[in-house]
């Protein structure tokens, strides 16, 4: 982005309360100067007390009352002037034009985009942005309408951001858009905040409101889900039982409860890991003969 030609300062600025009293006192000694004075005085008179009238008017022209949560840009003549944040009633220089913004924390969610993330796999992903206007000036001059401009860099980031990460993780080291939703959310910040630092605006928070497959592949991938979890399933399992039976062999040895040569022990084990990893259960089979029949 270019480098902003304006930032926020501060103009001159006073309490509207005293400037009122004064102006509505000017008003009172106006009216009066018009309406008293003998007939030698009355023209000097009328035209003091007009003027006073005239100059009441202009400095109640300066006043603008400022909610908490907003601010006021104010431009002369189209040159900026500053910003006004103190709430309350507060008078600025007369013949001035004053914008308001709303620096309130705000919420933009995105449309649910299409994309192809890294893997080129279509998806479906949305998300939610927490900003505030940071500086009002960047805000009015620097772009046209800046709320519209945190819309569609927030959009372009995360269309962005799904097109550099595949949705699942095939690599332990690598970062996926399922698993890895803290520190995916920590680079989508980032990359939104960069791309709307020209407008003024700070970015607060960001998350991933949506995130899946898009309808046509979304049954292959379920399936691939499944047979992945399947496989991790059954490779925990044997993993287990391969110890129950490496247990079981070293505290039969220990116990000196059977002496077994390396054909009993085979068979014992392959008992076991029929037992253990079966996913039915077992028939049992009793030998009435010796092991080697």
């Amino acid at each position: 982005m270019p480098a902003p030609q304006v930032s926020e300062r501060r103009p001159i600025s006073l309490s509207g309360w005293p400037v009122l009293g004064i102006t509505l006192i000017m008003a009172v000694i106006g009216v009066l100067l018009v309406n008293q004075g003998n007939q030698n005085e009355a023209v000097l008179l009328a035209t003091l007390g007009i003027i006073l009238l005239v100059v009441a008017c202009l400095l109640l022209t300066g006043l603008m009352a400022i909610a908490p949560g907003e601010a006021r840009v104010v431009q002369l003549l189209g040159r900026y002037l500053g910003t006004v944040r103190t709430d309350g009633l507060r008078w600025v220089v007369p013949f001035t034009m004053r914008r308001k913004i709303s620096t309130r924390i705000r919420n933009h969610e995105t449309d649910v985009a299409k994309v192809n993330d890294a893997d080129g796999n279509p998806i479906e992903m949305a998300a939610v942005v927490v900003w505030q206007v940071e500086d009002t000036a960047k805000a009015v001059f620097e772009v046209d309408d800046f709320v519209e401009f945190v819309a569609i860099q927030t959009e372009t980031a995360v269309r962005h951001i799904a097109g550099n990460y595949p949705y699942d993780s095939h690599d332990n080291g690598q970062l996926s858009l399922r698993d890895n939703a803290d520190e995916i959310t920590g680079k989508l910040s980032a990359e939104i905040s960069a791309r709307v630092a020209s407008a003024g605006v700070k970015v607060i928070e960001s998350r991933i409101t949506r995130l899946s497959y898009a309808p046509e592949i979304a049954q292959a991938m379920l399936r691939r889900q499944q047979a992945g979890a399947v496989v991790a399933a059954r490779k925990q399992i044997v993993e287990g039982a391969v110890g129950m039976v490496e247990a079981a062999l070293l505290r039969l040895d220990a116990a000196d409860v059977v002496e077994l040569d390396d054909e009993r022990k085979a068979a014992m084990v392959s008992n076991l890991l029929v037992v253990l990893c079966g996913d039915r259960d077992v028939q049992p089979v009793v030998n009435t003969g010796s092991l080697y029949q």
